[in-house]
Parts: structure tokens; sequence; C-alpha cells
């Protein structure tokens, strides 16, 4: 018999596990001996795991690519009213530009600044292509459901979403951060999916209390035959809102009506 098949053996077992640490989970409490701030979230996610949390007005956000294959998939809502949430096609149109980087801002669909980048280590990003999905991953892969051995975004997004009561409706486009895809002059798509040097990292900050929802499952453009993916390490810390004189606010009129919308809304 199995040492878990009564109760006892179940609860010995349980307990002989307590303080086993492993690469890909939370750190409890959140300590970053690198964070220049006090530290409210640290956790490594898994290659196709997921994570997402409640981030503060003013908290940095640093996005790690550990081993070089991450893609962090990633949704963003106002956590004081969910309806409001990343809107893809604004964050490029309205930047006219249609590559993140360092400098740049993302956009909800009411026009406000939900999160700015302030360094990018990587330059290969995506705000085309969307999240992958159990179809796809079942073309490339033969397989792509939530709890198989080829999870996708899209299931995974659900998953995040879930724990703030938010559904399948919800699950908006996405950006991808470490996986590039740039448009040729002849409208081709070319994917920049690497494996890329250990390390590369984002810095955001949160304009607004936001919902961060992560994905860490392959690019759905990735050509490789099969399912690949590395870890990927979120950590948050506390710093302040965004000051008027800030540069990245005043980098352009657009960025500076995107903040001013912000702060229009907090102004209550």
């Amino acid at each position: 018999m199995s040492e878990t098949a009564d109760p006892y053996g179940a609860q010995a077992h349980a307990r002989a596990m307590a303080w086993t640490r492993v690469e890909a989970m939370p750190t409890l409490p959140a300590t970053a001996s690198d964070a220049p701030g006090p530290v409210v979230w640290e956790e490594t996610i898994a290659p196709g795991g997921y994570a997402a949390r409640r981030i503060a007005r003013g908290t940095r956000l640093r996005l790690v690519d550990l081993h070089g294959d991450a893609c962090a998939s990633l949704l963003l809502f106002n956590a004081e009213m969910p309806t409001e949430r990343l809107n893809v096609a604004d964050t490029v149109k309205v930047q006219w530009n249609g590559y993140l980087g360092a400098g740049k801002i993302l956009l909800s669909d009411m026009g406000r600044a939900m999160m700015s980048i302030l360094s990018d280590t990587a330059g290969t990003h995506d705000t085309f292509c969307g999240a992958s999905n159990e179809a796809a991953n079942a073309r490339k892969y033969g397989e792509g459901k939530n709890y198989g051995p080829h999870p996708n975004a899209r299931d995974r997004f659900m998953l995040g979403a879930a724990k703030f009561g938010l559904g399948r409706k919800d699950v908006h486009p996405c950006i991808n951060l470490f996986k590039g895809v740039k448009i040729a002059a002849d409208g081709a798509t070319l994917p920049e999916i690497g494996p890329f040097a250990p390390g590369r990292e984002v810095v955001l900050r949160a304009e607004m209390e936001l919902i961060a929802v992560l994905a860490n499952c392959p690019h759905v453009l990735d050509p490789r035959p099969e399912w690949a993916v590395t870890a990927l390490r979120a950590t948050a810390w506390k710093d302040a809102v965004t000051a008027p004189d800030d540069a990245l606010r005043l980098s352009t009129p657009e960025t500076t009506r995107a903040f001013l919308n912000t702060e229009d809304y907090y102004a209550r």
C-alpha cells in the first residue's frame, strides 16, 4: 500500500514536504534581494504555467526570461472596474508604433495609461498575434488541452481570470513579451522566437489599480515542432505613482493625454 493510503500516512507525507522549494512557485513572504523597494510579489511561473495578481497603482513589475525561452503573454484589467481592460489595438494606434519597448505605454479601451514600460533588455515583443489556443496547439502538437502536456495561453488566461470572478468573455487580446513579431514591407509576418540569451528583462510601472494575468506558453507562431518554453520570473515592488514631470509621461502628446485620462479617473 502507498504510504498515503490512510489519513495518517497522507498527513505525514504532506508535512514532510513542508518548506520544500522548487523553481516554479510563489515566494512567501515575498522577498527579492535585488528589488529597490518593498516586495509585494515574487513568483517563478513554470513552463505552461500562469499567474494572476492585483497590483497597486505605482507598483513596478519586473519580468525576467530566466532561461531565454519564456513567452510572457499579458492581460490587464482595471481592478476597480474590470470591464475596462488592455486594448492592444489602441496601444499600437495611439502611439503610431506596433513595437513595444522602453518608453511605451499600454492603453485601456478607455484611453487611459494602464502600464508604462520603464526598461527593456529584450526588444522582442508582439502586439499582433495574441494568445495560443487549444485548436492551434492541437494542430501543431497533436493535443492542446488545459491539463494536457501542451497547454495553451488562452486556457491559462481563463484560469487566472477566474480567480477574480472573470470568465471566458473577459479574455481579451493580449501582448506577448520576450517573443517578437515584425511586419515586413510586403506585409509578411516575421516571428522572432529564439531561444535567446537568458536573463533578459522588462520592467513595467502600474499606472492604475490593476489585475494582471500572465500565461507562459509557447508563442502561437513558434515554428518548432516540439512544445518548448522555459520559466518566467515575476517580481513586483512598491513605488510612487508617476510624477507630473515624469519624462515618459511628457514624451509625446498622445502619451501625455493618456496619463491625463488616468489622473482624471482617480480625481474622485
